[in-house]
């Protein structure tokens, strides 16, 4: 009989991320939106202002591929429209009249989500999110790379100490 391994961060916050996930787009079916959870942040972040791929990866946990890459679905769904700016490098982003519809459809739903978000973390005793902030600060100030570097070294060092008569 095998047993489990020890899950990883990452697999952990992947499988954390695929399950949030799929109880977003099951709500989103139940609300009639054909919609996709990757729309969210994008969306957010142009209702707070951002007009540009710059400003929404500055307003968001997100890479500008990734955000290049939403943008492109949302202007292919019709949500979503570019438009030239007085920085000829740059083109502006603003909502079509189908993605004004759907922000308004779906700000009533955000507001739920963030009440089940602070039930869940009621439930596990924790301030998740908070949790994951302070997690991204402390990955932003010294990489995992630097941390797996350092972890390796320490570990060689205690080996060797252990290995000396």
């Amino acid at each position: 009989m095998r047993t489990r391994t020890q899950p990883g961060l990452g697999e952990l916050l992947r499988y954390v991320s695929e399950l949030v996930d799929q109880g977003a787009e099951a709500q989103y079916r139940t609300l009639n939106l054909n919609y996709r959870a990757r729309y969210t942040p994008v969306l957010r972040a142009i209702d707070a202002g951002a007009q540009t791929v710059t400003d929404i990866t500055a307003r968001t946990h997100l890479t500008q591929g990734a955000v290049s890459q939403t943008i492109a679905l949302m202007t292919t769904d019709g949500l979503l429209a570019r438009r030239a700016m007085d920085d000829a490098r740059k083109s502006g982003i603003h909502l079509t009249p189908k993605g004004r519809a759907l922000l308004k459809k779906l700000q009533p739903h955000w507001d739920v989500t963030f009440a089940a978000i602070a039930a869940l973390e009621a439930e596990i005793g924790h301030p998740l999110r908070a949790a994951l902030e302070a997690t991204t600060a402390a990955l932003e100030r010294e990489g995992f790379a630097a941390r797996l570097h350092a972890a390796a070294a320490s570990a060689k060092d205690g080996q060797e100490n252990t290995d000396a008569p």
